[in-house]
C-alpha cells in the first residue's frame, strides 16, 4: 500500500496538504517498507483558494491509500476523499519514519475497518456471482459494515 506525507523537510510531517513544498511517497508492507519517490511543488503554495494547486498534488497521490497532513482545508479534504484516499491529520509534526514503523506493526496485526478498506483500494473486484453464491447475504451485510 503507497502512504504520502506532506512535508516542508521530508522528515517530518509537517505541512499543510495545499502548502505543501513536497509530498514523500512510501511503500509499506506488513514485512516492511520503502522509499518510492518525493513529488516536489513550486509557485505561490500559500495563496488562499487557488484551487489550482491541488489537482497536481491529487493527480500525484492518485495511487496511495494514505494521505498524512499538519492539515487540511475542507475542498482538498473532500477531493482527496473522492480520489479514494485517506487524510489523516497529525496533530504535531512528526517524523515520518515514526509513523511508518507504526503503519507496519498495524498491518501485521488486524488493521482498523477504516484501514482495511485502505487496503484494498487498487485491487480489482470480483464479480463472478456463481462463486459468491455459497456466501449468499452474508457477503451484503459484510460488505455494508464496511462503508460505515
Amino acid at each position: 500500500m503507497k502512504v504520502a506525507f506532506s512535508t516542508q523537510d521530508l522528515q517530518r510531517v509537517d505541512a499543510h496538504f495545499g502548502w505543501a513544498k513536497n509530498i514523500a511517497v512510501y511503500d509499506v508492507r506488513p514485512d516492511g517498507y520503502g522509499f518510492v519517490r518525493t513529488f516536489t511543488f513550486q509557485g505561490d503554495l500559500q495563496e488562499d483558494g487557488n484551487e489550482d494547486k491541488l489537482a497536481p498534488k491529487i493527480a500525484a497521490i492518485q495511487d496511495c491509500a494514505i494521505l498524512y497532513v499538519a492539515a487540511i482545508g475542507g475542498s482538498a479534504a473532500a477531493r482527496v476523499v473522492a480520489s479514494k484516499i485517506h487524510p489523516i491529520k497529525v496533530p504535531e509534526p512528526e517524523p515520518i519514519l515514526d509513523i511508518l514503523d507504526k503503519l507496519q506493526v498495524v498491518l501485521q496485526g488486524t488493521p482498523p475497518p477504516w484501514l482495511r478498506k485502505a487496503l484494498i483500494k487498487d485491487q480489482p473486484r470480483s464479480h463472478d456471482f456463481a462463486a459468491d453464491a455459497g456466501a449468499e447475504g452474508s457477503a451484503e451485510h459484510s460488505a455494508g459494515a464496511s462503508h460505515v
